[in-house]
Order: C-alpha cells, then structure tokens, then sequence
C-alpha cells in the first residue's frame, strides 16, 4: 500500500509539471484575465476579478522593484543540485501576487532552480496532499529534485506573515478586511526579504 502510495503521488506531481506553465506565461495570462474581466477558476466574480486586476498590478510593479542582496545571491548560487520549484497558485490570490515575483526574481537569478506554476482549481489532487492546516491554501511551494520526489514544501506565506495571520485568528477568530490591508503593507514594507530568508533557510537544509 506504501508503494502504491508514494506511485499516485509521484503521478500526480508529474501530470502538474507537464501541465505547468512559466512565470512570463503566467503574467501574460494575469494581463488577459485583467483586460477581459475574468479571472482563473471556476469562480468568474466582480470580486475575484477585482483582485485579478489588482494582483497583476502589484506583479508588474514588484517584477520592476524586487532585488536580491548580493549575500543572499551568493548563497544561492552555491546550490550544486537542479530544484525544481512547482508553486500552486491563482491569479486572484493577494499572497500569490506578492510571493511569486520574489520566487521569480530567485529563479531568474539560479541556475539550478526553475519555477513552475500551476493552478489550484485545475489540479485538486494535488493541492489536496499539500494542505495548510487542512485547508487548500495558496501559493504553496513543492521543491522538487532532479527525479521529481519532494524535497520540501512552503507557503502559503512567509513566516512572519505566516505569524501575524495565526495571531490574529487566535484573537480575532476569521481574518478581517482591515488586517488583509495591514497584510499587503507588511508585505510592501518587507521587499520579500522573509521569502529570501526563508527559502535559503530550507534550502541549507538540503546541504551535506
């Protein structure tokens, strides 16, 4: 049963990668849902929509601003195996709109890494062996080796934020309009610095 298992998952992983698309396709396609009012998904609401429209602008302005320290691009630079990063996201996501220019801009900048997107509604097997806390949560991060097995996963979102959203569910119970605001300005604010630091932390792991 064990092995039947691990085969299912390793089918799923592969049907995603070849169904899987770049990050220059994804922003091309952000751009398409935002000039025709529509959005990925089986859900076509003016609220999603909305967030599509605004998502794809925050893509073009970090794609503009985001840059990496040169400790940081040492490090990664060190990495001597390909990764494979397969990110499972939407185009509506607030969190996804911040975290994957970042993600690119580390890809970009890594020979060894590639990125690879594709989205959730499209492949419910596959969210549905990589929950948060037993919830379909995005982006979400699977590093995969050179033979497609799991290396590691993260998201939905750096660990900071990852913090704030926990301590406020503590307090608060269901997050509010007002703290997703506060969210995106903490994400402003921190220039993907804890998504550098935290994909560094993990891949050091990896380390002999």
């Amino acid at each position: 049963m064990e092995t039947q298992t691990v085969t299912i998952i390793e089918d799923i992983i592969k049907e995603a990668l070849n169904s899987s698309i770049s990050y220059s396709a994804y922003s091309e396609q952000m751009l398409d849902f935002s000039e025709n009012r529509r959005t990925s998904g089986p859900e076509q609401t003016e609220a999603l929509i909305g967030y599509t429209e605004l998502n794809y602008r925050r893509m073009k302005r970090l794609d503009k601003t985001i840059r990496i320290d040169e400790k940081s691009l040492h490090e990664f630079l060190n990495i001597q195996k390909s990764i494979t990063w397969l990110v499972i996201t939407e185009a509506w996501c607030g969190d996804a709109a911040q975290v994957l220019p970042v993600l690119n801009k580390i890809a970009e900048a890594t020979p060894k890494i590639t990125l690879k997107l594709v989205y959730r509604d499209e492949h419910p097997e596959l969210i549905d062996m990589f929950l948060t806390a037993g919830s379909r949560s995005i982006p979400k991060l699977i590093a995969l080796n050179e033979n497609d097995r799991v290396l590691y996963t993260w998201g939905p979102r750096p660990t900071e934020a990852a913090k704030m959203v926990v301590d406020f569910k503590n307090l608060n119970g269901l997050l509010t309009p007002d703290f997703k605001q506060d969210l995106q300005l903490w994400y402003n604010k921190d220039k993907g610095l804890n998504i550098i630091a935290d994909q560094l932390a993990l891949l050091n792991q990896l380390r002999p």
